[in-house]
């Protein structure tokens, strides 16, 4: 195979070998297909499309004619099905190439999400009542967040998308209050069983902290009927020990009767399709997340699918008539208009930045995709906020962060509580793009190390220290510690001044657990931009490598950017700004097809 000559790994050509074996045919149109469908999932797409990988094919040695001829020969091969089939392939009407259970994973979310997408039956008077209550009125002004409500109360599924500081968890508290209130009212009469989830711990513990301010600030008589636990995903679903599937599943439900889930950019074609599997049929389901920023780990863009991200939408006819009658808001409308158009609505006003601010500035406009427009505005002075410095030599990047690592990390280390080492450690951080090379977290949190210790403000002896950031890279469920988790190792007064790591409780405290007791964890004075999705810091430094690599996207940018509530600087040179802001995370599939299409 002429594939050693492209960018295929062992597993891609493994695994091209055992359909091979499996179709009892050395054919090079399937062997071509299945090494590049490996590969495109490793990268995190869904599916291969057959005319966009054509190209690739060839600089991988296929000659394979055309995308018409490449379909012919899989859909003949006995290994390929078409949908609905159980074959270990699957191609659809697209030209679109699924490994099996991917096909199944869009299939199942698909039809989950359209079936919820009806309006539900809901007191329209009481609802009118409490979103005059609970929104202050703004006239003649959109109140996004009211729009919101009213299409979470009204039907089973809603996603509410906006930038940091759009209020989406504030928002949904209210949108608790309001399907709490149409429940008493209903004939029932059983109130409600609510779940808050969320993909990670750390994201966990920030909807926690988030919601809990929300409901200090709720009306007294819904406070005690809103939970303020929140799950991981995986615990929420019963995660089992050395499987892939979980405890509650379609033959065993949820008892849920609103299920919540907060960053959910964050959650895979898998998971979330795990999810809405283990939902009842009248379950509501509703996703919180920023569309914009970088999907999951995993394969699938399911956030961005489910918006649209991209598409210019309006609502039905039928919801703008809605909206402005018991919300008092003008909404666009337009016919024709795909269900689901109904169940997604962007909080578009920051309370957070301010758009003529350097960061909502400059976060807009890497989102648009204006590449001049966002690196001007980085180098204006008059734009508070964000500043663009040249990236030094690796050589030279110890020196140039010298200033920056003691300024940034000094604060934490001087103080005597882990509650106030937490918070003053919680207010910098150094983002980077990459975990390996110069300019990658690995060096640089030895450059950090090395620093501080150099100023003497760390020890950095034996197998921990005093001072030493931690990040948990696996899940430990005894413990409660999970994968992004950040915890700082400190003496410990109460043990005789004994190292212990020390992580927010998510009650307000900080719990410790011996450093011995820890699962898999790395260092955490950097951290990639990925890593930090859920997270906010003060400031951020984001240093960007010296080369252009495929995962410079304008979605990690604006990630990075808005982890930071006060200022960003970047370091970078001029064109990998720039190349970065042009170019957008593409990841295949055929979920936003089957959500979106009118026929």
């Amino acid at each position: 195979m002429a594939a050693e000559t492209f960018q295929f790994n062992d597993i891609d050509r493994q695994f091209a070998s055992f359909i091979c074996r499996q179709a009892a045919s050395r054919d090079p149109h399937l062997e071509a297909a299945a090494a590049l469908l490996s590969r495109g999932v490793t990268a995190g797409d869904v599916c291969l499309d057959l005319a966009g990988a054509l190209e690739d094919a060839r600089a991988a040695g296929y000659r394979i004619e055309s995308a018409s001829a490449w379909r012919e020969r899989l859909a003949a091969s006995p290994v390929v099905g078409a949908p609905g089939e159980f074959k270990p392939l699957i191609l659809d009407h697209a030209d679109r190439l699924y490994l099996q259970r991917y096909w199944r994973y869009e299939e199942e979310l698909a039809q989950a999400i359209m079936k919820r997408g009806e309006t539900v039956p809901f007191d329209r008077a009481l609802l009118q009542k409490g979103l005059a209550r609970l929104f202050p009125p703004t006239p003649g002004e959109t109140d996004w967040q009211r729009v919101a409500a009213l299409a979470a109360v009204t039907r089973r599924f809603c996603v509410i998308s906006g930038g940091p500081g759009t209020g989406k968890t504030s928002t949904v508290v209210k949108v608790l209050s309001l399907l709490l209130e149409q429940a008493e009212k209903a004939a029932n009469g059983t109130g409600l069983r609510i779940a808050l989830a969320a993909p990670t711990g750390k994201a966990a513990a920030r909807l926690k902290e988030s919601i809990s301010a929300g409901v200090q600030a709720a009306e007294e008589g819904v406070r005690g009927l809103i939970p303020e636990d929140v799950f991981t995903l995986h615990r929420l679903l019963g995660y089992l020990k050395g499987s892939s599937g979980f405890r509650h599943n379609a033959d065993n439900p949820l008892p849920y009767d609103v299920v919540i889930v907060d960053e959910a950019s964050m959650v895979s074609l898998p998971l979330m399709a795990k999810l809405v599997c283990a939902l009842r049929q009248d379950t509501r389901l509703i996703l919180l997340g920023d569309r914009d920023q970088l999907a999951s780990v995993e394969a699938g863009a399911v956030l961005g699918d489910i918006c649209d991200t991209g598409g210019v939408h309006g609502f039905s006819p039928a919801f703008a008539e809605l909206a402005a009658e018991v919300a008092g808001d003008a909404v666009p409308s337009q016919s024709g208009i795909a269900p689901l158009g109904d169940a997604v609505v962007l909080l578009q006003k920051s309370y957070r930045f301010s758009s003529a601010g350097g960061i909502g500035k400059v976060g807009s406009l890497v989102n648009a995709g204006d590449a001049p427009g966002a690196f001007s505005a980085c180098l204006d002075p008059a734009l508070a906020g964000v500043s663009l410095a040249p990236l030094p030599a690796a050589a030279a990047l110890a020196e140039a962060l010298a200033k920056r690592i003691t300024e940034g990390y000094g604060g934490y280390l001087r103080e005597e509580s882990p509650e106030a080492a937490f918070a003053q450690f919680s207010r910098f951080r150094i983002l980077s793009a990459m975990r390996s090379g110069p300019f990658g977290v690995e060096a640089i949190n030895i450059l950090v190390r090395q620093r501080l210790a150099q100023a003497g403000m760390i020890t950095p002896r034996g197998r921990w220290y005093a001072g030493e950031p931690v990040m948990i890279t696996k899940n430990d469920y005894n413990l409660g510690l999970f994968n992004g988790d950040v915890g700082l190792i400190l003496p410990d007064n109460e043990s005789g001044g004994e190292l212990r790591a020390f992580f927010p409780s998510g009650t307000g405290g900080m719990r410790k657990v011996s450093p011995l007791r820890l699962p898999e964890y790395e260092c955490a004075f950097a951290m990639t931009v990925h890593k930090s999705q859920g997270s906010e810091f003060d400031r951020v430094l984001l240093v960007m490598p010296d080369r252009d690599a495929p995962v410079l996207t304008r979605e990690l940018l604006y990630t990075a950017i808005t982890r930071a509530k006060q200022s960003v600087e970047i370091l970078s040179s001029d064109d990998i700004f720039l190349d970065t802001v042009q170019r957008r995370v593409v990841r295949r599939s055929g979920l936003r097809e089957r959500l979106w299409r009118t026929n």
